[in-house]
């Protein structure tokens, strides 16, 4: 037997709806009293106790909730937080914004801080630094509303928003071979991020489709997502294999890094080598040349995530259903390919 029994458990024993199940626990007037007695000697032979914390969270509402994103300066993440405050301040609901650094030491007190707050639910894009998740797994237990976004956690049954990484980055590297490349870099992203995975599958399938042969040397981790580290690791190839011709970053500053290392190589852009990012950062409009990137609909996905999280927030107990929410790209094309 689970050692927590929960309406959905009570729900499916007796093939009714979890709201039925609820309803039927509080002796509301719609519910038969058959109905009524066959629940609660159910949930007397389980054991079923409601989760009182969870319910002392929503009887005593603060209208907050909490976000948890990587890093401020990150212009992805910025446009997330403005749809986020779209949604919730229409909605009624204040936002508490906190930065994990990237760090998932900073993650687990951020988590912390929130729950101490009494937010009624967290909005969370995990750390690069993040494999374990206890700590958004304790919360959950209790019957917090979390929803994750962009940088999620799929080993844990929680709401997700996230871009088709796989398809922008399908479509980026699609870009580059229809320009005549053959040889492309790919400067991926840390390995625990399922983005990353997701990117560096496009990538693969994409040249497996053009019967171009994988070459895993030239897969470079940035596990930084500095400009200075991709510029450094973007040398090393080119001063290694002479025929390249094409450069996909996981975001724009690692192509950003890659433009300046092709410049001081006195390389030509696009005419010798074509770059193409992720993201559609501001800089990427601004830089000479401007920067070929694949945009994510930042603002549309902070949205998504606040909308989902209020409505599991306001659902009755028992009859939140999770979903998983996926945002198309955009392929923007500009002076670098």
């Amino acid at each position: 037997m689970k050692a927590h029994i929960t309406i959905k458990d009570l729900a499916k024993e007796l093939n009714i709806s979890p709201s039925t199940i609820s309803r039927a626990l509080k002796d509301h007037p719609d519910i038969s009293p058959e109905t009524k007695r066959i629940v609660k000697e159910l949930a007397q032979k389980l054991k079923y106790r409601p989760n009182l914390l969870a319910q002392g969270l929503r009887n005593s509402k603060t209208n907050t909730i909490g976000v948890i994103i990587p890093e401020f300066i990150h212009f992805f993440f910025s446009t997330i937080v403005s749809g986020i405050e779209d949604i919730a301040y229409a909605k009624g609901y204040n936002v508490i914004l906190c930065q994990s650094a990237e760090t998932y030491e900073r993650e687990v007190t951020d988590t912390k801080a929130l729950w101490n707050s009494r937010v009624d639910g967290m909005l969370v894009s995990i750390s690069k630094e993040t494999t374990q998740y206890d700590h958004f797994k304790e919360l959950l237990n209790e019957g917090l509303p979390i929803v994750f976004f962009d940088r999620v956690a799929n080993q844990l049954e929680a709401s997700q928003v996230i871009v088709d990484d796989y398809l922008g980055a399908y479509n980026a590297v699609e870009h580059l071979i229809s320009k005549g490349c053959k040889k492309i870099v790919h400067l991926a992203g840390p390995k625990n991020l399922e983005i990353s995975k997701n990117r560096l599958n496009g990538y693969k399938d994409c040249l497996k489709k053009y019967t171009i042969n994988f070459d895993k040397n030239l897969v470079v981790r940035c596990p930084e997502g500095t400009y200075e580290e991709s510029k450094r690791f973007t040398n090393i190839i080119l001063n290694t294999h002479n025929d390249i011709d094409g450069v996909f970053g996981c975001n724009d500053m690692a192509a950003l890094g890659a433009i300046l290392a092709v410049k001081e190589k006195g390389m030509k852009i696009p005419e010798e080598i074509k770059i193409i990012g992720f993201s559609d950062w501001q800089l990427s409009n601004l830089i000479e040349p401007r920067l070929t990137t694949v945009s994510q609909a930042g603002f549309e996905m902070g949205q998504a995530a606040a909308t989902i999280l209020i409505d599991e927030i306001e659902a009755e107990e028992g009859t939140v259903t999770h979903v998983k929410k996926i945002i198309s790209t955009k392929l923007i094309e500009r002076d670098t390919t």
